[in-house]
């Protein structure tokens, strides 16, 4: 979704096994379940009993889904934040990652940048870096991350009913506006600038290292009907929900939660667009009945994140985004897509 060429800089150069030891030497987590780890063919791991493997791919591309001039410790934690995004849309619980970083040159210093970054989050839940690869080209990380859920539990797109509640945790559209305070090509750029103190580093930081919701996806295991992350844009990724469920959503713009500093930077028409569109929020959005909502609002906000009701799910397909007088918005699209 952002725009942008290559975030390394020239460095120290460094053999490709060389690099690996970097990595490894600075996101060695230890876990009883890696019987062995980086350094052979293949990682051996063992997933407790009664337990299934969630797993999840995600690539980060310079100049697609981040900008030029990104800090590589940014990338390293926003790597691996969008990866534990998807385990958390699933309710389980992160263990494992493999690592694909292909790189223009072997830069150390990026490196080590980069691996910081990711293990400072790795550290937060545990997880073990088990293996990857490294190789030169265009700059591009593409990560593997491994989790635990009972099948029971695990959550799903498919199970949104007609009449349940839609929700998401946090706040939406601060990543988008993020994206646009960096842009120098942006008309509203200026005014950007302008916003209140730390309000423009606050959106800046959104971009960079979103917060995957882990504890709050544990905490709708038995409590939600259908789940998602949000990365593409809330209209394309419940889009996503409802043709799984075959249902459809009406969303109140209105109810749409807004950060103070994107309540500073942008009217209520910019600011729905980036809230209902922009992407790269990686809050959940998930449906749940009526009846459960005022239960599991209060548990979500005791595991430290909170959830908004924004609309409900209607038996006619698609989802519409309304306005205080129950009009459509029109929306300029409905989210990022990489071929359209």
């Amino acid at each position: 979704m952002a725009r942008g060429g290559n975030a390394l800089k020239l460095a120290p150069l460094v053999a490709e096994f060389d690099l690996i030891d970097l990595i490894r030497a600075r996101c060695a987590i230890a876990r009883e379940d890696v019987r062995l780890g980086i350094g052979d063919d293949a990682a051996l791991l063992a997933v407790p009993l009664g337990q299934a493997l969630a797993v999840s791919t995600d690539t980060l591309v310079a100049g697609v889904h981040f900008p030029q001039g990104t800090k590589s410790y940014d990338l390293g934690w926003k790597a691996l934040a969008v990866n534990l995004s998807d385990l958390a849309a699933m309710g389980a619980t992160p263990a494992w990652a493999t690592l694909a970083l292909t790189l223009p040159q072997a830069d150390a210093r990026w490196v080590e940048e980069f691996a910081d970054g990711f293990a400072a989050l790795a550290r937060e839940f545990k997880l073990s870096l088990v293996g990857g690869d490294t190789t030169m080209g265009p700059l591009t990380i593409t990560l593997t991350v491994h989790g635990f859920v009972n099948e029971a539990a695990a959550l799903r797109r498919a199970g949104a009913r007609v009449g349940d509640a839609v929700f998401v945790t946090g706040t939406l559209g601060d990543a988008a506006a993020g994206l646009r305070c960096l842009d120098k090509n942006d008309a509203a750029a200026d005014r950007l600038l302008a916003t209140p103190p730390g309000s423009r580093e606050f959106l800046i930081e959104r971009l960079n290292r979103p917060t995957p919701r882990v504890a709050q996806g544990l905490a709708l295991r038995g409590q939600a009907s259908a789940c998602i992350d949000i990365s593409d844009g809330l209209v394309a990724d419940l889009a996503h929900v409802c043709a799984a469920s075959g249902v459809g959503a009406e969303i109140d713009a209105a109810e749409l939660p807004s950060s103070p500093a994107l309540l500073g930077a942008f009217d209520a028409d910019a600011r729905h667009v980036l809230q209902a569109t922009g992407g790269d929020d990686y809050e959940l959005c998930f449906t749940a009945p009526e009846s459960a909502a005022s239960r599991l609002l209060g548990d979500l906000a005791r595991s430290g994140c909170g959830a908004t009701r924004i609309g409900r799910i209607v038996a006619a397909a698609d989802v519409r985004v309304r306005d205080a007088q129950g009009n459509d918005l029109v929306l300029p699209r409905r989210g990022w897509e990489h071929f359209a």
